[in-house]
């Protein structure tokens, strides 16, 4: 067993949209976060200032949380939308909560955005967040904590229970044409965790968790990891590296698209740095094992 790195990130939950940006839409905020017409127009209008190969949505990390239940503050123009108030204070409330219905909600609107997106001829990264990302909306991390170490068997079915709502997340999306899936979850970074408790989560969840989201990448879809997560696996030995050479110059966004179909996990850098070029046009496949 190695040592989990830690991914200096400095994208960290960063759900802000630039002023300059939205200054000429003619978008109402927040109420353009709650529809799929203006998410659209919005990320359209990021991509371009950006000069991305992709669009981006959604614009904050509480779309899951809420659709599960939870409180959310939508923020204005500069900030997104974000964790407004607790609604659990114990680890077995988080198990009552309801199953995600797709058809309805903010998760609907940006579900919709992704369509539309796609049918206009743009490549769309989903930013879908994991469990430690969606417990910041809807539990204080004290209690999250306190639990991992009291009831790690307890804190094991959160885990997968949310997990498995992110996973049904990324299969709805596939409907609606989403090519590149973005999983984070930089709440649950070794910076955080610590090296032991990281550990057990790749242990626990995590591993096996992406296997089987490793079953929806195929010719039309690739799934895009945090560095915090490539190194976790690294660290515990569940994951490879593996090179391939595309060309000298290439961004990363744009390595992602033209990878896709070649290779089921991107993770060598993270998907908001949009001017990174590969090192030598390397493409570094991330590999489960």
């Amino acid at each position: 067993m190695g040592e989990i790195k830690d991914f200096n990130c400095t994208y960290d939950n960063s759900a802000g949209i630039n002023g300059e940006v939205t200054e000429g839409l003619g978008l109402t905020f927040p109420d353009a976060y709650l529809h799929a017409d203006t998410m659209a127009k919005l990320s359209r209008a990021l991509k371009e200032h950006d000069g991305a190969a992709f669009c981006e949505l959604p614009f904050c990390h509480t779309v899951e949380a809420e659709a599960m239940g939870g409180l959310v503050n939508y923020g204005n123009d500069k900030t997104g939308p974000r964790a407004k108030e607790y609604i659990c204070t114990k680890p077995e409330e988080l198990l009552e909560l309801q199953p995600i219905d797709f058809s309805k909600g903010r998760i609907h609107e940006v579900l919709q955005a992704c369509r539309m997106l796609r049918e206009q001829g743009e490549h769309v990264v989903l930013q879908v967040s994991g469990p430690f990302t969606i417990l910041n909306v809807l539990i204080d991390a004290r209690y999250v904590f306190k639990a991992m170490r009291k009831q790690p068997e307890v804190m094991k079915e959160v885990f997968w229970k949310l997990g498995n709502e992110v996973l049904r997340f990324m299969e709805e999306a596939k409907k609606y044409g989403v090519d590149l899936i973005s999983y984070a979850d930089s709440s649950g970074g070794v910076n955080i965790l610590g090296p032991k408790m990281a550990e057990q989560v790749v242990e626990d969840f995590t591993y096996e968790f992406l296997k089987q989201v490793e079953g929806l990448a195929d010719e039309h879809t690739m799934i895009l990891l945090c560095p915090k997560t490539t190194f976790a696996l690294l660290g515990t030995g569940h994951g490879k590296l593996k090179d391939h050479l595309t060309e000298t110059g290439i961004r990363y966004g744009e390595a992602c698209i033209r990878m896709t179909g070649k290779a089921k996990f991107a993770g060598q850098m993270c998907i908001k740095n949009v001017g990174y070029e590969l090192e030598n046009g390397i493409f570094k496949e991330l590999v489960l094992i």
